[in-house]
């Protein structure tokens, strides 16, 4: 017997082959396929006769097969299916190619209804490779508001529809965990007529409706989440840790710069916050370049000259082992004793050569006050004495579970949830923000450091790439490095799009035969990527070749030329991130943008990134422009990979918004409504937040 969790292997007409395609497109099981949404739904629904047929325009009529034959057609290598088609009113002719196979399925006298566009070009008007089905009791390709979805290789439309009409019946099994209540006040559809109805519509406003439901029930389960999170972080407890004022302005004053206004307003942000022994929930959001690791050193000086521990969390082993030397440089004078622990680099800064069991000993007894690490801090047999601040570096999504996990990692006696700081350098427009983030508090750094000179950004055609070549060398004379970035790491004829590997090929023994050319991409082992960066930084390499390893963070002052392979495949904030790379000292930087396309929209959008520094009018024409599912590359900013809403909606941003809160304040734990709280937690399980 078929149920919801039934694999698709098991349905009727799916076979291995078949079922590994679905696979492809994370279909595993029934639910999985009634989940499967369109992406877009062609109206064929409208039928007229032949004599009412429009030219040039996609018309759908209902005619029987007067005739139908194939032809070869030597000339263009190819068969040629010819039929012609009738109704009372007059016929017309049909056209397809390379489909011989048709005369076996449709014969003269089969009643068909064809959907497709009329080319008028010929003596005669003819449907060119018009969809088509018999007439049937119901129609399912043509005829009708037909969904079209998101495909692979080898796998149809047609078979797509097939195979969830097949099992559309058990969505009666399918509960809906939206509360009356909800419903009742947002006029919403129940759930298992919006998703019948959103795969085959009986008209286009139950479509709307069926779309709509679903959209909200997305947007709602985030802002519930949310909300729960803030109610936890509300009751629980967090060291007070008290202003340490003098050792702040020690610090301040210690540092070769001066501090904005946005890093002093951040700073104070954060220290009222660390004061009232309730959870801190921040993110510290700031421009490439704005320093926001400098608002954290303040948090973590204040937190360790108070007694307890910090815990800094970073992306990478590259990024985590750059903090470290940071912070050990930095904090110098202030006697603290700084670790790092990742897979590949045990040390402090007291002791080289020290074993991890040593490492986790001193972090235990509460010796260590700052550990630098990656995730792996909290997923290993770390323990810390009094852990009360805990930092992340571009890994906003560190949830409820996580902070419960670090406060066991600390000792019995502080059993107190640990403080959180959250940092990006990736631009969230507000909106975004609001939603994604709904349960942190936002400290923004809008404004660059003063002595920073402005970044020069040009698109280079592909006539004037041999110039940017020679600047490149002219730049390296002068004792400068250079970043070149791609989109991928292996050849992709299909893409057309340059791969590091052959990028580094091509500019080591063509281009720059006479430099010292390095290669990065996220599959060298640590300590090759560790061994690339320690040369880089101590100018042993000339350009640096690389994916988007180097989006985030790393920090090489004498660098300033970036040049942006393939610049169309990138989204604008992620660009801004690469060009953030350069720019970092007194020597003026450039940033070139090669691209090989000619469209006018990637040129828009380039020129935007011409014109602009400022990474959050960028974020927000990229958001407008190419979607949140685009606005960060290659996913790496946590965004929740929604299948049907959209986070530029702002109108329905508010209405679950305020159905969440509404829910909420009746009842706080959600304790009437199980199926709620056990669809929060799949949803968010689901869309990955860490």
């Amino acid at each position: 017997m078929l149920t919801l969790k039934t694999p698709i292997t098991e349905i009727h007409g799916i076979g291995p082959t078949n079922a590994r395609r679905l696979k492809h497109l994370g279909i595993n099981t029934i639910l999985d396929l009634i989940y499967y949404f369109p992406y877009r739904h062609d109206d064929f629904s409208h039928v007229v006769v032949v004599s009412e047929i429009q030219p040039n325009e996609i018309n759908t009529i209902k005619a029987k097969i007067q005739l139908i034959n194939n032809r070869r057609s030597f000339r263009r290598r190819m068969f040629i299916t010819e039929g012609l088609v009738a109704d009372n009113t007059g016929s017309v002719k049909v056209v397809w190619f390379n489909q011989p196979y048709l005369t076996k399925i449709l014969k003269p006298g089969d009643q068909i209804i064809l959907s497709g566009k009329v080319d008028s070009d010929h003596l005669t008007p003819q449907f060119i490779s018009p969809i088509y089905e018999k007439v049937k009791k119901e129609q399912l390709h043509v005829g009708r508001i037909v969904p079209v979805y998101s495909t692979t290789e080898n796998l149809t439309q047609k078979q797509i529809r097939f195979f969830i009409k097949s099992v559309l019946f058990l969505i009666k099994e399918i509960k809906d965990f939206l509360p009356e209540v909800v419903k009742k006040e947002n006029n919403l559809m129940d759930l298992p007529i919006a998703l019948k109805q959103v795969h085959f519509p009986d008209n286009q406003l139950i479509l709307q409706k069926a779309i709509h439901r679903l959209k909200f029930d997305e947007l709602f389960l985030i802002q519930l989440g949310a909300l729960q999170s803030k109610k936890y972080l509300q009751k629980a407890k967090s060291p007070a840790i008290k202003f340490k004022e003098l050792t702040t302005k020690k610090f301040v004053k210690s540092l070769p710069f001066e501090l904005t206004d946005d890093q002093r307003k951040a700073s104070w942000e954060i220290i009222k916050d660390l004061e009232k022994g309730k959870p801190m929930n921040r993110l510290l959001e700031g421009d490439v370049g704005s320093g926001k690791t400098v608002v954290a050193k303040i948090a973590m000086l204040n937190t360790v000259k108070n007694g307890f521990q910090t815990a800094f969390m970073a992306p990478t082993e590259i990024l985590a082992l750059q903090h470290f030397n940071n912070l050990v440089l930095f904090l110098k004078d202030f006697n603290l004793k700084i670790g790092i622990l990742t897979h590949s680099q045990i040390k402090t800064n007291f002791s080289e050569k020290i074993s991890k069991g040593r490492m986790l000993k001193m972090a235990e007894s509460g010796e260590i006050q700052i550990m630098v690490g990656t995730h792996a801090l909290i997923q290993e047999n770390v323990r810390f004495k009094k852990l009360s601040l805990v930092i992340i570096d571009e890994q906003h999504r560190f949830g409820v579970e996580q902070r419960k996990t670090l406060r066991e990692k600390s000792s019995k006696q502080h059993q107190l949830i640990p403080h959180l700081l959250s940092m990006t350098a990736t631009p969230i427009p507000r909106s975004l923000a609001l939603t994604i983030y709904g349960d942190l508090d936002l400290s923004i750094l809008l404004h660059q450091p003063k002595d920073r000179l402005k970044i020069i950004t040009k698109i280079v055609s592909p006539e004037n790439r041999e110039k940017a070549y020679q600047f490149i060398k002219n730049q390296i004379r002068e004792g400068r490095q250079v970043f070149v970035i791609c989109p991928l790491i292996e050849p992709s004829d299909k893409l057309g799009v340059k791969s590091v590997k052959q990028e580094y090929e091509k500019l080591d023994k063509n281009i720059f035969p006479d430099l010292k050319i390095g290669l990065l991409h996220g599959k060298l082992k640590p300590r090759e990527k560790e061994k690339i960066m320690e040369d880089l930084k101590n100018n042993k390499i000339n350009i640096l070749v690389s994916t988007s390893v180097v989006e985030v963070g790393i920090d090489i002052p004498n660098a300033t030329v970036m040049m942006i392979e393939g610049a169309e495949r990138f989204g604008l904030a992620q660009m801004h991130q690469f060009r953030g790379r350069v720019g970092r000292s007194k020597y003026q930087s450039y940033c070139f943008l090669f691209t090989e396309s000619e469209s006018q929209k990637t040129d828009q959008r380039l020129n935007a990134l011409v014109k602009s520094e400022n990474g959050f009018e960028l974020a927000e024409y990229d958001l407008k422009l190419r979607g949140p599912g685009e606005l960060y590359g290659l996913r790496q900013s946590g965004l929740p990979d929604l299948k049907m809403a959209s986070l530029t909606d702002v109108a329905l941003i508010k209405q679950t918004r305020a159905a969440a809160q509404n829910l909420i304040d009746q009842d706080p734990e959600l304790k009437n409504y199980p199926l709620l709280l056990q669809k929060i937690a799949e949803f968010q399980n689901s869309i990955h937040w860490e």
